[in-house]
C-alpha cells in the first residue's frame, strides 16, 4: 500500500512540474506568440528593476515566486527523505536555475536573480511545512497520506482552472 501512495505522489509531483513549467515558462500561454516580450535580459541585482511597479516594490510578484515553490519542497520532503537538506536546497536552486537560462536563451521572460532568491526561499518553506507535519503527525505514513490528500486536491483545482483557462481560449 505504501509503494502505491508514494507512486500516486511521485505522479502528483510530475502533474505539478508540469504546470510549474508551464506557469513560469510559458506564463500560462496556449500559443508561443505571446509568452516573450522580445526583450532579452538578466538582472543580477536582487530587488532591482523588475520588482519596481510604479515607483512601488510589487510584494505580489515576490509572494508568487515563493508560494509557485512550496510544493516542491513539500514533495522534496516526501520523496527524498533520504537527501540532506542542503541537496534538497540545492535541488530548489538548480530549477529556478534552469527556469532562469532558458527564459534568457528563448527570449521568454526576464531572467533576475530575485526570482532564483525567491524560488529557492519557496522550496525551503515548503520543506519547512513538510518537517512541521512530519513532527505533528510522528508517523511518516500519516505524513504521507495527509500530504497525499492535500496535493490530490490542489491538483484537481489546478487541473480544473486549467480546463477552464482552454475552455475560455477556444480549445
Amino acid at each position: 500500500m505504501r509503494e502505491k501512495r508514494r507512486g500516486w505522489i511521485k505522479g502528483l509531483f510530475l502533474f505539478y512540474m508540469v504546470v510549474m513549467t508551464w506557469i513560469i515558462l510559458f506564463k500560462m500561454s496556449l500559443s508561443l506568440d505571446g509568452i516573450g516580450d522580445g526583450i532579452r535580459s538578466f538582472n543580477l541585482i536582487p530587488f532591482k528593476g523588475a520588482m519596481i511597479i510604479n515607483g512601488r516594490m510589487d510584494i505580489l510578484e515576490m509572494i508568487e515566486n515563493i508560494l509557485i515553490f512550496c510544493p516542491f519542497g513539500i514533495y522534496a520532503g516526501v520523496l527524498w527523505r533520504d537527501w540532506k537538506i542542503k541537496e534538497k536546497v540545492f535541488a530548489f536552486f538548480s530549477v529556478s536555475l534552469i527556469y532562469e537560462i532558458l527564459q534568457y536563451i528563448f527570449v521568454i521572460g526576464r531572467s533576475d536573480i530575485t526570482d532564483l532568491m525567491e524560488n529557492t526561499i519557496g522550496g525551503i518553506f515548503g520543506l519547512v511545512i513538510y518537517f512541521l507535519l512530519s513532527k505533528m503527525c510522528r508517523n511518516q505514513e500519516w505524513t504521507e497520506k495527509i500530504i497525499l490528500v492535500c496535493a490530490s486536491f490542489a491538483t484537481a483545482a489546478m487541473t480544473g482552472l486549467i480546463v477552464v483557462i482552454f475552455k475560455v481560449n477556444g480549445f
